[in-house]
């Protein structure tokens, strides 16, 4: 073997090894890597993209750069950057879902991921926050997460989670990859408005297909969890995936007032008619605890205790967590800026780790098997 192609190889190989960021996977694995030499100290590298104006473009060039000059013998790198052929992207679309034939939803009864569904009774509870907090909380234990906002009337999860406006999946023929936001993989309806366009006036069959989309063309790729932030009530949205995914689990979002746990339970009861297994109660904005030991119950007390205790008449319903209201998780909201993450001290962060670690612990299907998510 020449010294040149042993240094072209090393370099393959570390080229190889770079991750595409909206796939998570090797390059090298995707069949992005062309054609690679080093003459004098130079190594030429030839790469490929899924698609023009790929988002991802400028890192993954970046990173390839990097990985070339890593090896030992090289000075400089020059990095050509070309562009799927449609034969070679229908290949990795192919490649992608392993088999499985376009449009089928990846997340059946036999599929490994777990199916979290967070629904409250009413809107107002938090629930949305409570989601995405929980949702960074998951992928803080080095989950694979993913997130489907499927409150299409009242979309808020790209905004609690800081993803730009005008934000994107990158579409690969029929396939779509989900922006990434702290370590979790998002979409939302809120994503696909043209300029200007705020509000989603849609019916039943129009929310249906909506939501069948979001779980059948969208490439999450291997996740240990997905959760749906389900829109408030019991409404077309609720019977669709109720009908789409009659295996999920379901946790209940409440607050402490006895208006918002009566709804509450209606969202539960509802569920169970789908085939729908209740697996908890969240209290949201539960008592506060000031500096001075004073506790402030602004919403009251005893509603998630409640929820609990009603949807447990037929089998065993916990209160999984009490979050105390905090001005904290509001702001952090506000900003994009999930507070397990900004200020993981604060009594409610905790409270949503603490929600994280305990589902993980419980991370076991309906049929009885481990999950990839158990810890111990």
């Amino acid at each position: 073997m020449t010294p040149g192609s042993s240094a072209a190889d090393a370099v393959r190989s570390a080229v190889s090894a770079v991750s595409d960021p909206e796939l998570r996977r090797p390059i090298g694995d995707l069949d992005m890597v062309r054609d690679i030499s080093v003459d004098d100290g130079v190594a030429h590298v030839a790469i490929v993209l899924t698609i023009v104006g790929c988002p991802a473009a400028q890192r993954i060039e970046s990173d390839v750069r990097a990985a070339a000059a890593s090896v030992s013998g090289v000075d400089e790198v020059a990095v050509e950057v070309g562009v799927m052929t449609p034969t070679e992207r229908k290949a990795l679309t192919e490649k992608l879902r392993d088999g499985r034939a376009p449009r089928q939803m990846p997340f059946g009864p036999d599929s490994l991921t777990r199916v979290i569904l967070v629904s409250s009774g009413k809107g107002g509870v938090g629930k949305s926050t409570v989601t995405a907090n929980l949702a960074v909380a998951l992928a803080q234990q080095s989950l694979a997460v993913g997130l489907v906002d499927a409150d299409v009337h009242g979309f808020s999860i790209p905004g609690l989670l800081g993803i730009p406006a005008g934000t994107q999946p990158t579409r690969i023929d029929d396939l779509m990859l989900p922006p990434v936001a702290h370590g979790v993989k998002t979409i939302s309806i809120g994503m696909f408005l043209r300029d200007g366009e705020a509000v989603v006036a849609w019916r039943g069959p129009m929310l249906h297909r909506t939501v069948q989309q979001f779980l059948t063309d969208v490439f999450f790729g291997d996740l240990d969890v997905l959760l749906i932030d389900m829109p408030p009530g019991t409404g077309d949205i609720a019977i669709s995936i109720g009908q789409i995914l009659p295996h999920a689990e379901v946790l209940v979002v409440t607050t402490p007032q006895a208006a918002a746990a009566d709804v509450a339970i209606r969202s539960g009861l509802v569920a169970r008619q789908t085939g729908q297994r209740v697996i908890g109660v969240v209290e949201n904005m539960g008592p506060l605890t000031l500096p001075d030991g004073t506790v402030v119950d602004l919403f009251g007390s005893g509603g998630g205790a409640a929820v609990a205790e009603a949807l447990s008449e037929t089998e065993e319903v916990p209160l999984l967590a009490s979050i105390p209201l905090s001005p904290g998780l509001r702001a952090g909201g506000d900003a994009g800026a999930p507070i397990v993450l900004t200020d993981p001290t604060d009594a409610a962060a905790s409270a949503v780790s603490d929600l994280a670690r305990s589902l993980s612990r419980r991370g076991r299907g309906l049929s009885g098997r481990p999950l990839p998510m158990t810890l111990g």
